[in-house]
């Protein structure tokens, strides 16, 4: 591609760089020039004008831009994603469902290697979306690019991107009250807003003593296809009464301890091919904690070993919120 200034007597078919104001209206920067354009242009005193002129090997801007996203998501449905119309170079794609992202970081990286003029810009993996998210959005910066480029970018993008939608339609909250305290209704609230987002309907309250055997006994008979334990007492240590309540019913925990704040006191596990989540006391607020990360991906089918929980400590430092009593700063 060639640009720089050009006569406007010669500039018929190439594409103007800046937005002029003719002597009829405003021509737009993108314009591809007729030779009205030009007359138009010249009629307001533009001799010279600074274009982009296209080579034999170049593709358009909104051409590579669609090629590009047709690469990454050669399977819309299978993929959960939608794919805009182009324009100015853009094209972006938005979720169908809800679900969390799932990305491949070094195809993504790999195609924002090859020319700095051939970009795709994504949400952090495994963010959480609705229908109608806008997930990524690809971005061709130049007015056109070599076909090589393009061709190169493109060669190994296919599903580099997608959206899992949630593995589960139903859920159980089972909750635990020391003596005669009952447990409030904020914990129940806010995982129904979590679990609406994602399509799960919650079973009927379940409200257990703060005891190994009845709490062990409520997961073995919980209805949902996945649980979740509240408890009235933090969980503080992997013996304690919520993780001995899992394994005595049966199942197993895979992890306890997450290195996200809010969020730090959540275990998980699995009784059958159920998931068992155990939730820290931050979850009864509907703002962002570790558990969210957890509970999204868990019900989205991804497969969390403790070395998964390991690594989300790097941006595990979430946001404070006012109501918290014990602020992290000194």
């Amino acid at each position: 591609m060639k640009f720089g200034p050009r006569p406007a007597a010669d500039a018929a078919g190439t594409i103007l760089a800046h937005s002029l104001a003719g002597s009829s209206g405003r021509v737009p920067k993108g314009t591809v020039l007729t030779p009205e354009h030009v007359a138009d242009l010249q009629a307001s005193g533009h001799d010279m004008l600074t274009v982009a002129a296209l080579d034999p090997d170049d593709v358009e801007e909104n051409s590579a831009a669609q090629t590009l996203a047709a690469a990454v998501v050669p399977d819309p449905a299978g993929q959960g994603l939608r794919i805009s119309a182009a324009g100015a170079g853009r094209v972006n794609l938005y979720a169908t469902g809800p679900g969390v992202v799932a990305l491949d970081a070094d195809r993504i990286t790999a195609i924002n290697s090859v020319d700095p003029m051939i970009t795709i810009a994504t949400v952090p993996p495994f963010h959480r979306v609705d229908e109608g998210t806008m997930i990524a959005t690809i971005k061709i910066i130049a007015y056109a690019v070599p076909d090589t480029a393009l061709q190169a970018a493109t060669a190994n993008a296919a599903h580099a991107i997608r959206v899992l939608a949630p593995c589960y339609s139903t859920a159980t909250l089972i909750e635990t009250q020391v003596g005669n305290a009952e447990p409030g209704t904020k914990g129940r609230a806010a995982l129904t807003g979590r679990l609406d987002r994602l399509d799960i309907a919650l079973s009927p309250r379940v409200v257990v003593p703060h005891r190994d055997t009845p709490l062990a006994q409520a997961v073995a008979d919980a209805p949902g296809e996945v649980v979740f334990i509240l408890t009235a007492s933090a969980t503080s240590d992997t013996h304690d009464v919520a993780p001995s309540a899992v394994r005595d019913a049966g199942g197993t925990v895979t992890a306890y301890g997450l290195p996200v704040d809010p969020g730090n006191l959540l275990f998980f596990g699995a009784l059958g091919d159920k998931p068992v989540i155990g939730l820290p006391g931050c979850a009864r607020s509907p703002a962002l904690n570790g558990a969210d990360w957890v509970l999204e991906r868990l019900i989205c089918g991804v497969t969390l070993a403790q070395s998964d929980i390991s690594r989300m400590g790097v941006g595990g430092l979430l946001k404070e919120i006012p109501t918290r009593p014990r602020p992290r700063d000194s």
